[in-house]
C-alpha cells in the first residue's frame, strides 16, 4: 500500500501534466543550444579575427585560448555553474566559454589562411584599415565554416543542458528541462517508464534534426 501511494503521488506530480512538462522543457534546451551557438559563435568570431591578423596579440590570445580548451567541457560548465548558482542564462554561460576556444581556433585558420592572399595584401599597401580588411575581406569567407560549427554547438549545447540538469548541476528543480524531468523520474521508472523515456525520445530526436541539419550545411 506504501508502494502504491508513492506510486500514485508521484503520477500526480509528474505523470498529469507530463507532456506540458516536456514541451517547456524543450522550449528551455532549444533556448540554451541557440545562445550558446550565437554567443560562442559572436565572441569565437571577434577574438578569431583578431587573433589570426595580428601577430602581436595571437600568442597571448592563443595561450588563453588553450589553457581553456585543457579543461574538459562539462567540468568546466559543471564548475561555473557551481560557483554562480542554477539558472538558464548562468547555465548559457557555463556552456558558452568552453565553446568560445574551439570557434577562435576555427576562424583563426581561415584568417592565417586569407590574410596572406594577394587581394589582403593589395588592400594593406593601398593603407585600407584593419577594421574594414576584416569585415570586408575576411568575414565572409568565414561565414560557411561557422555555420557549420555553430550547428554543431547548438547540438551539443542541448545535451549538455541535459545532463548538468539531470546531475542537479543545470537548470533549476522549479524550471522544468528534458534533464530534471529525467531526473525526477529515476526511482519509479520500473512504474512508469514514460516519464523518462518521453523526453529522453524528445532530446533524441532534436539533437537528430540538428546533426541532420548540420548534414546538410556542411559545405560540399
Amino acid at each position: 500500500e506504501q508502494v502504491a501511494a508513492v506510486h500514485v503521488g508521484a503520477e500526480e506530480r509528474l505523470g498529469r501534466d507530463l507532456f506540458s512538462r516536456v514541451v517547456h522543457g524543450g522550449q528551455v534546451s532549444l533556448v540554451v543550444g541557440l545562445s550558446v551557438a550565437a554567443l560562442a559563435t559572436g565572441f569565437g568570431l571577434a577574438i578569431g579575427l583578431v587573433s589570426g591578423f595580428m601577430r602581436k596579440v595571437d600568442a597571448v590570445l592563443m595561450r588563453v585560448m588553450d589553457a581553456l580548451m585543457s579543461i574538459p567541457s562539462i567540468l568546466l560548465a559543471i564548475a561555473l555553474v557551481a560557483l554562480w548558482g542554477s539558472s538558464v542564462p548562468n547555465v548559457i554561460l557555463a556552456l558558452t566559454i568552453p565553446e568560445v576556444p574551439r570557434v577562435v581556433r576555427l576562424v583563426r585558420s581561415v584568417v592565417l589562411m586569407l590574410r596572406d592572399q594577394l587581394y589582403v595584401q593589395a588592400a594593406i599597401a593601398a593603407g585600407t584599415s584593419t577594421p574594414r580588411i576584416l569585415v570586408r575581406h575576411i568575414l565572409p569567407n568565414t561565414i560557411p565554416p561557422l555555420i557549420v560549427q555553430a550547428t554543431y554547438i547548438c547540438a551539443q549545447a542541448v545535451i549538455f543542458e541535459a545532463y548538468l540538469s539531470f546531475v542537479g548541476a543545470g537548470t533549476p528543480p522549479e524550471i522544468p528541462s528534458w534533464g530534471n524531468v529525467m531526473a525526477e523520474g529515476r526511482m519509479f521508472f520500473f512504474q512508469s517508464p514514460g516519464i523518462i523515456l518521453y523526453p529522453g525520445a524528445f532530446l533524441a530526436v532534436t539533437v537528430f534534426a540538428i546533426n541532420t541539419c548540420l548534414l546538410y550545411t556542411s559545405p560540399s
